[in-house]
């Protein structure tokens, strides 16, 4: 049995939305999408690559899948893209049709243990 690992980059009054550029994630009139740019350092670095040096899967939502596959399938020579393209992705969705960033598996309700209502 493997690990269950949960990685994510959290403001200290918890958001969790649109670290990595200003337009990724306006969702809810969020307007600070890129706030983690300034406070990502070495150490951060460090422990992000430590995180992914070891095979891996990704359970994503719709749209973390969505901003995810418009991104990392073209970032070849990025940092962590051989990882994150490599690694299985279960993405839970009611609405996706089709997971075209392979490897990846579309999760319904009522299949593997996901209850009927989400």
């Amino acid at each position: 049995m493997r690990d269950i690992v949960v990685s994510t980059l959290v403001t200290l009054d918890g958001v969790m939305q649109a670290p990595g550029g200003p337009e990724e994630d306006p969702s809810g009139g969020f307007t600070h999408g890129g706030w983690s740019g300034g406070y990502w350092d070495d150490v951060l670095a460090r422990a992000m690559g430590a995180s992914l040096a070891k095979p891996f899967d990704l359970l994503l939502g719709r749209e973390t899948y969505e901003i995810f596959a418009a991104f990392w399938p073209h970032a070849t020579g990025e940092e962590f893209a051989d990882a994150l393209n490599n690694a299985r992705k279960y993405v839970v969705s009611t609405t996706l049709n089709t997971a075209d960033w392979q490897p990846s598996t579309i999760i319904r309700p009522g299949t593997l243990g996901v209850p009927e209502q989400l």
